[in-house]
């Protein structure tokens, strides 16, 4: 049934919210309970339910909780978990409102998926004036088993770009934190999509009560919608030439240099790189690959799996191949498996796609483009692209695996957004990240410290056992 509470006068929801409180929802928190003093606010979480059973078990712990809701889309997927905030206004007014809300509802953390929406990143700006925690959510790091967890930003924001392989090398080992292997189940692209294809839904025929709602990408409503509803009924269609593509790649037996494309759309390539498009991204790959590689390596260009057709990229590449001289070497794949595509390719290069990581855990020659947490000089060559292409180098495999298992031991959650076990997984680790004082940056590094000085203790009493230097 839909909620008839946030058709409350616009004028009056623009100027101040109009304050809605759904059961005990964010009320007193429990006594006796060590999140007592936090106040968590929502804004905008992963399309579907993840956020508000998240929201629900931190109030559980004893939390108060409170949502904004910039979209119908936002009340709906709250569904009651607690306090609701509809925000009508400009988004220029939106830093100010804000302010004043977490004033008076005493808020102490903020809680986001992504750093970089408008609304966020207003949201995360005002936090930081006020002292008050960040919450970053992400995709995993490491997908498909994982989410990402930090605080303060994510991606190119995030403090993983502040450490040295070393440094995290050096925690790693001396920190004595559990280390779990991946979950049994994950997110399933059609989840995800189902999930997005409603959310986008309920903000093109159900907004009526946030007229001023921005989307924090540049195409239309109408067109997202479309785009979502043609994942969900074509795509399916599509699977078996996509195969049958993939099979005759694997099967040519030739040497082929991957490329892992992304959404011209996501924060990944419009805040975190110089490129204004993929087609823009797929011809740089192109000229480098003309100038560099040897003349019987093939490239082959992997489209991202939500790809959705607003760039027309097959064409492109094919007109981008004539262009550079490249007829018979280039292939293009709306889909495939990852897996056995890197297994069989002579190098890859992506902007900064996750997928990377994957590339970097096989041993994987890989060029980064854009800013990215694994941009490390252990693993990562940078400098001209034609070059790479000519000779790949591979990445250091000892210092990705320490890498990887530092991330695995702070920021990477088991579990996903977008099934029910999974999320019941990703809540679960969520909450204790959430509630503790240190961020997992922090903490590990607090216990390395530790460690660190407990095995210096222990050296100078087994060296001087009396507490002092012999005569």
């Amino acid at each position: 049934m839909w909620s008839t509470s946030v058709r409350a006068n616009d004028a009056a929801v623009r100027a101040r919210g109009a304050w809605r409180s759904m059961g005990d929802g964010g009320g007193a928190p429990r006594k006796g309970c060590g999140a007592v003093t936090k106040t968590f606010l929502f804004l905008q979480g992963p399309h579907g339910p993840f956020f508000r059973e998240l929201a629900l078990k931190l109030r559980a712990e004893g939390a108060s909780i409170l949502k904004v809701g910039l979209s119908r889309a936002d009340d709906r997927e709250w569904g009651g978990a607690g306090p609701y905030q509809p925000f009508a206004g400009e988004q220029e007014e939106f830093a100010d409102w804000l302010c004043d809300l977490a004033k008076e509802r005493g808020v102490t953390d903020l809680v986001v998926y992504g750093d970089t929406r408008p609304y966020h990143a207003i949201a995360i700006r005002t936090a930081r004036e006020l002292g008050v925690t960040v919450h970053c959510f992400e995709e995993g790091y490491l997908r498909p088993f994982w989410i990402t967890y930090e605080r303060d930003g994510a991606n190119g924001h995030s403090r993983l770009m502040d450490f040295s392989v070393e440094e995290m090398a050096e925690a790693s080992r001396l920190a004595d934190m559990e280390l779990e292997d991946a979950p049994p189940v994950w997110g399933a692209a059609w989840r995800h999509a189902f999930h997005g294809f409603r959310h986008h839904a309920d903000v093109m025929f159900f907004n009526r009560s946030y007229p001023n709602f921005r989307l924090h990408r540049p195409t239309s409503l109408g067109r997202e919608l479309a785009l979502y509803l043609r994942r969900l009924l074509v795509l399916p269609l599509l699977i078996p030439e996509r195969r049958w593509r993939e099979r005759q790649v694997l099967k040519s037996g030739r040497a082929y240099h991957l490329v892992l494309l992304q959404m011209a759309v996501d924060a990944s390539m419009t805040a975190h790189s110089d490129f204004t498009s993929v087609a823009e991204f797929i011809e740089t790959c192109l000229k480098a690959f003309a100038e560099g590689a040897p003349a019987d390596h093939a490239i082959v260009f992997k489209a991202h799996p939500f790809e959705d057709g607003r760039e027309r990229l097959e064409a492109r590449t094919r007109r981008l191949a004539a262009k550079y001289g490249l007829e018979g070497r280039v292939v293009f794949l709306e889909g495939g498996k990852l897996g056995p595509l890197l297994d069989r390719a002579r190098s890859a290069v992506t902007i900064n796609s996750t997928a990377g990581q994957q590339a970097l855990w096989r041993g994987l020659p890989l060029s980064v483009l854009g800013a990215s947490v694994y941009d490390k000089p252990e693993f990562i060559r940078t400098g001209d692209l034609s070059d790479f292409f000519r000779r790949p180098q591979s990445p250091d495999a000892l210092a990705y695996r320490e890498y990887r298992q530092f991330l695995l031991m702070t920021s990477q959650l088991r579990g996903s957004y977008y099934t029910r076990k999974g999320r019941a997984l990703a809540v679960a680790a969520s909450v204790s990240k959430m509630l503790d004082p240190l961020d997992p940056y922090e903490r590990i590094f607090l216990a390395a410290r530790d460690a660190r000085l407990a095995g210096a203790e222990k050296s100078k009493i087994a060296i001087f056992p009396h507490g002092g230097r012999r005569a």
